[in-house]
């Protein structure tokens, strides 16, 4: 397997990528980034209405898109959705299992098994899912290719009273590890992309006080905004970076650091 050269200012043109939970946030970020880059991207999303707006949003910005409703948690659905997705634009190069929830605000005795499942099944069974269907494919087309789970910093520090979101963020770290032993010899990279707390739908009901306390912690003094992990997409998606496998790339603002 030859390393591929890359193209002066569209580092992805010709490759194909994937993004779950793509059409807002974190994920339409991501989007952009690599559909500026020349990546065609494939969005899956469960709401229609976001996921038509966040592919008019890359169009509009000159990049090729294909917005699919999926569910990340019905297994079933995940393997018609990439089957569709393969029968649309043919192949697949890089996969941003980005889709996730935060769950109930509540401690641990008082969070149920419902509320367990619905953060699990979203936030690992999804990423399971959705990367198990793209492996199979990167491995039979025998290309390589590069797999990224979005974490969070809740991997590594506690989210008090979200015990499975950080639960679920923990074990998304060890499976993209796991993955980059098991399937490096066929050239496909596995890696976890870790955000600090950002300006995103998830963390809007946060209150001024938590807010406050989050921003002097972090040494660039501010939210994380979803435009910052635009260029970090790209360099997670470059064919090029072929040693690159088994790392948790960290996008907080230094708040890990203190």
């Amino acid at each position: 397997m030859t390393q591929q050269e890359p193209t002066e200012g569209a580092p992805l043109a010709g490759r194909t990528v994937l993004v779950t939970g793509g059409n807002r946030g974190i994920g339409l970020a991501i989007g952009l980034g690599v559909a500026r880059a020349g990546a065609r991207v494939v969005l899956w999303g469960r709401d229609e209405a976001a996921n038509a707006a966040a592919a008019a949003q890359i169009e509009a910005a000159g990049g090729q898109v294909l917005a699919l409703r999926c569910d990340v948690s019905d297994e079933a659905q995940v393997q018609e959705t990439f089957a569709r997705t393969l029968a649309e634009v043919g192949t697949v190069d890089s996969v941003f299992a980005n889709a996730g929830v935060n769950g109930r605000t509540a401690p641990f005795l008082e969070q149920t098994t419902q509320d367990w499942r619905q953060v699990l099944g979203v936030n690992l069974d999804g990423v399971i899912f959705t990367l198990r269907a793209a492996l199979a494919h990167l491995v039979e087309r025998g290309e390589g290719g590069s797999l990224v789970a979005v974490g969070s910093v809740a991997s590594r520090v506690v989210v008090r009273n979200h015990s499975p979101y950080t639960v679920s963020k923990a074990a998304v770290v060890g499976l993209m590890r796991s993955l980059a032993v098991e399937y490096a010899r066929y050239g496909v990279r596995a890696n976890a992309l870790l955000p600090g707390w950002v300006d995103t739908e998830m963390t809007s009901g946060a209150s001024d006080a938590f807010r406050d306390q989050v921003v002097r912690r972090t040494p660039v003094r501010r939210f994380g905004t979803p435009d910052d992990f635009t260029r970090v997409a790209v360099f997670l998606a470059d064919p090029t970076l072929t040693f690159h496998t088994g790392d948790s790339v960290l996008v907080d603002g230094g708040y890990l650091a203190v």
